[in-house]
């Protein structure tokens, strides 16, 4: 086994397969993978700012720093899929990349290094695959692995412990109370997922004794029952499944859900902006002792406040159906 000090490993998911006793324990929780409805759940919840706030017009947060330039030069090159024009859109597409992460394992990590040769910093993802805090100390598990090369032979590399420094990994995570209550809903949807194709497995089958077998099985009864489960899954986080547009459920019901999962969302947003301000204040030190910096949301977004007053409108019938939809949905 190699130790070493060094940047993190960028392509975790390169190691052997199978993976050896000791990688299965330590890195078992981060094997598991997301079906059906959990894919569905972690794509929606993601999306913290609707197509409204998707334009470089509208500027979401405010930024409080005792040095506006150093924030420009670690937001402004931030390593993400998109090209960035502004600090605004830059601190959006990361809230948002930091909240899949967050919703889908989460944590979320970030490596920031010196870019020399073009003289700046540079902020990139790197997956929180392996990465655990040992007595304070931040530590990336890499098993055995072997990277291909199309020039030359395949290269092997031992199993490896890298210590990683602190002073240049920005580190985010979930929300106590919003991951207990993910990690309650995540688990029934994991069962619905594991169950839902099975529903034919429960009518008789042909055979040569009973061609024509006589099923009590009804596929109506199973579906409304999965149905119920699901929507008392999601109760916390408002969660709509995707079925807004059915006339099953009242107007008043997916209002009420949606207000909830908005107000979820914002919560989560509201989070991850804390941290990320924290987190920039404590690596921007290394270029400025006394620096600091806070990004807060705007008027422009939606505000838990603001949800709380719509919920207590809509309890009293103080506010239409359509005034509800369009806030959750363009703000």
């Amino acid at each position: 086994m190699k130790l070493s000090k060094d940047e993190p490993y960028f392509y975790p998911h390169d190691y052997d397969k199978p993976l050896g006793i000791l990688d299965r324990i330590l890195l078992g929780r981060d094997l598991v993978r997301a079906d059906f409805h959990r894919r569905m759940f972690d794509q929606d919840f993601a999306v913290l700012f609707r197509s409204a706030h998707r334009s470089n017009e509208n500027k979401l947060f405010d930024i409080i720093s005792n040095d506006t330039e150093l924030v420009g030069r670690l937001l402004g090159s931030v390593n993400s899929s998109y090209r960035s024009s502004t600090v605004d859109v830059s601190i959006r597409q990361l809230v948002e990349e930091i909240a899949q992460f967050l919703i889908q394992v989460g944590k979320a990590f970030y490596f920031l290094y010196e870019d020399v040769e073009n003289n700046k910093v540079v902020i990139s993802s790197f997956s929180s695959f392996g990465v655990f805090r040992v007595l304070g100390t931040l530590i990336q598990w890499l098993p055995k692995r072997t990277r291909s090369h199309w020039d030359q032979g395949d290269e092997k590399y031992p199993r490896e412990i890298r210590i990683l420094d602190r002073d240049k990994v920005m580190s985010f995570k979930m929300l106590d109370g919003l991951g207990t209550i993910l990690s309650r809903q995540n688990k029934v949807l994991a069962d619905l997922d594991q169950y839902h194709s099975l529903e034919m497995d429960f009518y008789v089958q042909p055979s040569y004794e009973n061609p024509n077998p006589t099923s009590h099985f009804s596929s109506e009864v199973w579906t409304r029952i999965q149905e119920y489960v699901l929507f008392r899954a999601t109760r916390e986080t408002g969660w709509n499944a995707r079925k807004s547009g059915t006339t099953k459920y009242s107007d008043f019901f997916i209002c009420h859900r949606f207000i909830r999962f908005r107000r979820n969302q914002v919560i989560l947003r509201d989070y991850i902006l804390k941290q990320l301000g924290s987190e920039l204040t404590r690596v921007g030190r290394a270029y400025k002792s006394d620096f600091s910096v806070e990004v807060i949301a705007n008027s422009n977004l939606p505000s838990v406040a603001e949800l709380n007053e719509l919920e207590t409108k809509l309890s009293r019938e103080e506010v239409g159906f359509s005034e509800i939809f369009d806030y959750c949905f363009e703000r």
